[in-house]
């Protein structure tokens, strides 16, 4: 029957080399067995090397992609990405709320996990006030956790706090990544449901440097879960293990900051 398999969307930009953005995104739908489709918001000229230059789409295009998706597709579950610019993240949020697109997941695309800040401060303050009200799932990194909650988050104490402050700005369901920086042998992300449950998610740490991707691999893969029919902490234990084993299972692709492994 027409629209009976599972679909997803993603909300985000485009990185020409493959290793993160909507690329990983579509490859980790392919991966889970879900059909994905894509709204883009700009597209980056980049390779493992780094970045070397970008181009935020018209909003107007933006909102035109989805109207087309909503014509013709059953949406269950929706991830952000890279949302660029405060225009970009209004387009998006005005969109996303005039049609059923389902739950949606935020990865608030706002700090590198090398701690380099990515958007404006605006566009930030419209991610923060306007975009994570919105989340069912949100996954900040370690730095974005920080910034969003204003905290240094020098201990377990504080990450369990800031997972509280976040869903007091209207998440649902928080995941808070923990830092990649080698400190640990371990890697511990802290989950705080909205029912009240938390729990950690401990793994090794990979001394590697293919790590591009892998926010969004991660909250791709909740999506992937969630709309197959997961509850949302079935959803982000699997998105773990799978962010993880795709990291650990390296592939040799590009010079420098390589991608992870979709296909493990």
């Amino acid at each position: 029957m027409v629209n009976e398999y599972p679909q997803v969307m993603t909300i985000a930009g485009s990185d020409s080399d493959g290793s993160a953005g909507m690329q990983a995104d579509m490859n980790t739908f392919l991966a889970r067995k879900v059909y994905g489709t894509s709204i883009l918001t700009a597209a980056v000229a980049g390779n493992s090397y780094g970045i070397h230059a970008s181009h935020a789409l018209p909003v107007d295009f933006i909102k035109a992609e989805f109207k087309a998706i909503a014509d013709d597709f059953k949406i269950l579950v929706t991830k952000t990405g890279m949302l660029t610019d405060t225009k970009t993240i209004h387009a998006v949020i005005e969109s996303y709320q005039k049609y059923d697109f389902g739950p949606l997941i935020v990865d608030p695309v706002i700090i590198t996990k090398h701690g380099a800040m990515l958007l404006e401060q605006e566009a930030y303050e419209t991610v923060r006030d306007e975009l994570i009200p919105l989340a069912t799932v949100i996954t900040p990194n370690f730095y974005e956790a920080q910034k969003l909650v204003e905290s240094e988050l020098q201990n377990e104490d504080e990450i369990i706090e800031a997972a509280k402050k976040l869903q007091a700005m209207g998440a649902k369901n928080v995941v808070i990544k923990g830092e990649h920086n080698g400190d640990s042998e371990i890697v511990k992300d802290y989950v705080l449901l909205e029912d009240g449950k938390n729990f950690w998610l401990e793994d090794e740490y990979i001394d590697t440097e293919h790590i591009n991707g892998t926010g969004d691999t991660y909250s791709a893969c909740i999506a992937a879960e969630f709309a197959k029919g997961a509850s949302i902490e079935e959803a982000i234990k699997i998105a773990k293990k799978y962010t993880h084993d795709a990291i650990k299972n390296e592939i040799a692709v590009g010079h420098k900051f390589g991608p992870i492994n979709h296909w493990v």
